[in-house]
């Protein structure tokens, strides 16, 4: 980001007949772009993994932090489907045996939520969030 800037500098420099507020609305415009593209990553989910074997959830207790969106990555090394499910978090997702799916949840408040295999319903986990 910052070459971005130093190339908007060095163009306004080279067009001498840009007046002195276009040179300027370029350099706003530039770091406008730089401070947007922080955001962006600001606003990346934070990924959680976990792994369904042998009807168990694998960590069974995972963290994510406050205020942030999360990106569950599930990896169903059973032998049959499992649906990962919370009514808590708004989520429910088939995920085939031998396969992965990954559910995004919105940012949430500090909490421990409940989460499931809805075939198998002893398959119980949870999400803590500090």
């Amino acid at each position: 980001m910052f070459y971005l800037l130093v190339y908007a500098k060095a163009a306004t420099k080279a067009l001498p007949v840009m007046t002195r507020n276009t040179r300027a609305t370029l350099m706003v415009l530039a770091s406008v772009f730089v401070v947007s593209a922080d955001v962006a990553r600001a606003d990346e989910p934070v990924p959680v993994s976990i792994a369904i074997k042998d009807h168990q959830f694998e960590p069974a207790e995972v963290h994510a932090p406050p205020g942030k969106p999360i990106a569950i990555t599930i990896k169903n090394l059973d032998s049959i489907a499992a649906e990962f499910e919370s009514d808590a978090l708004h989520v429910e997702k088939v995920v085939p045996p031998g396969r992965e799916a990954v559910v995004r949840v919105r940012p949430l408040e500090p909490g421990r939520y409940n989460f499931f295999d809805d075939f198998h319903r002893a398959t119980q986990g949870f999400l803590v969030v500090p």
